[in-house]
């Protein structure tokens, strides 16, 4: 079914609103008409499978702001990433919200030392918090940057939610020196880099090229990745940044968007900009920094229910997702694709508007899952199609997956255990979880 065809069906059944201003790009009709049945989960609503990690196992807090997000979309007039477009009072706020919703905490301080301290009790390092000299890695999505000067209309991580996240790390104590931010295959742009340097110019900044202020990432070879299926290319042979295998925790902040390839992209995929291999030609304009390797295994419309999916592996690697505090998704906007420009949304409670949200989580699965809710419910979000929860599935039963296959991402003797807890929501409109219902101990989504 055709994104057009999708819509037209929904204007009928009396739940789409001014459908005039959301003409698809052309790569969307395209691409619809050549891809899988819009996706819709297999499994009956409500019922959790894996283990729910977290202080509140299975937590995900949503903050919804819509006056977060006041873009125009005249991209000729400007962009969502400026100030004027991005409101940075309210989107500081809304991560304050989000972090002690998430954590029970009473105030930000309070929050931080939580998602600390439990890191390092579940690690076994015991209840101490941070302590100066350790390394904080920060990993955004930069997927649309090109360049240090990207004027930006593809969506990445906004300037306003980046800065408020690294200036409340250091007002909860985190030095500037201990923090790295970085993607591996990408550049930090300016609208991000400025902004951040001027007020914090200890902070490391790291991206493929480095120059401007920016450190150029490097590879460390002593740290390979292995997959779940030997027979994935350079298995054993692609390694993670010197950023993430130095640093003691990590936080993944991703951006809310659907994939031509994989569905969604996450904070699962957020990782695909942390993945390096050797001799990979010098056509290759990432130098290295290519995933390329990894597209088969997360196909969606190729690869059906139960079968590998490398994302496991990148949640799963001790020096990512073992090293993670906290997972953000900054959903001030969401996009149809990972290439896209933002677009406004016609679901519920963003109708015909900015998604203007912000959800974090200690689970790697249930934020996930939520997100994957929200975008199988949108009708602009028409890059969902396929078997887009199959990575959930495999990661929340990591220790006896669907397909079989033993996930160990370090190359140890150790696989992987259960990554966190997957279910879906009972319907769009609740959006309520077993945690909610009380029927259960799967998710809870709350509202900051």
């Amino acid at each position: 079914m055709s994104r057009r065809d999708f819509l037209k069906g929904a204007l009928a059944a009396g739940t789409c609103h001014a459908l005039s201003s959301l003409a698809p790009p052309a790569w969307i009709a395209a691409a619809a008409e050549d891809a899988a049945a819009r996706w819709a989960h297999g499994e009956p609503a409500n019922q959790p499978m894996g283990t729910a990690r977290g202080i509140h196992p299975g937590r995900v807090a949503w903050v919804h702001d819509p006056g977060a997000a006041h873009w125009d979309g005249d991209a000729e007039a400007g962009g969502w990433h400026e100030d004027r477009c991005t409101d940075p009072v309210r989107a500081d706020r809304m991560l304050r919200q989000s972090l002690k919703a998430l954590t029970g905490a009473k105030s930000d301080a309070e929050a931080w030392s939580r998602l600390f301290r439990h890191a390092n009790q579940s690690r076994g390092r015991g209840a101490a918090g941070y302590q100066p000299g350790e390394k904080v890695a920060v990993k955004l999505n930069l997927n649309c940057c090109k360049r240090h000067t990207e004027a930006g209309q593809g969506l990445y991580n906004t300037p306003q939610l980046t800065i408020a996240l690294v200036r409340q790390l250091v007002q909860a104590g985190v030095r500037p020196d201990d923090l790295v931010v970085y993607d591996a295959s990408r550049f930090v742009p300016d609208s991000i880099f400025d902004p951040c340097h001027a007020e914090f110019p200890g902070i490391r900044f790291e991206d493929r090229d480095g120059g401007e202020g920016r450190f150029k990432v490097e590879p460390d070879l002593k740290t390979p990745l292995y997959f779940g299926d030997p027979a994935t290319p350079d298995h054993g042979k692609t390694y993670l940044p010197k950023s993430a295998t130095a640093a003691v925790y990590q936080i993944n902040a991703a951006v809310l968007k659907a994939h031509s390839l994989a569905g969604v992209t996450l904070c699962a995929k957020n990782h695909f900009g942390s993945v390096y291999r050797e001799n990979t030609g010098p056509g290759d304009a990432h130098r290295g920094w290519n995933p390329s390797h990894l597209h088969q295994s997360i196909s969606v419309a190729r690869r059906p229910m139960g079968t590998y999916n490398a994302l496991v592996d990148l949640m799963g690697h001790p020096d990512l997702g073992g090293k993670t505090i906290l997972y953000l998704l900054d959903a001030l906007y969401a996009a149809p694709h990972q290439s896209g420009r933002p677009e406004k949304w016609l679901s519920p409670p963003a109708v015909n508007d900015w998604t203007s949200s912000v959800l974090v989580s200690q689970d790697p699965v249930a934020i996930e899952s939520v997100a994957v809710d929200f975008l199988g419910a949108e009708a602009s979000a028409s890059a969902v199609v396929g078997a887009v929860d199959n990575y959930l599935h495999e990661a929340a039963l990591a220790q006896q997956p669907p397909s079989g296959v033993r996930y160990a991402p370090a190359g140890d003797a150790w696989p992987l255990t259960s990554l966190g807890v997957h279910e879906h929501w009972n319907d769009p409109q609740r959006r309520q979880y077993t945690r909610n219902l009380g029927t259960g101990e799967g998710i809870e989504l709350v509202a900051g």
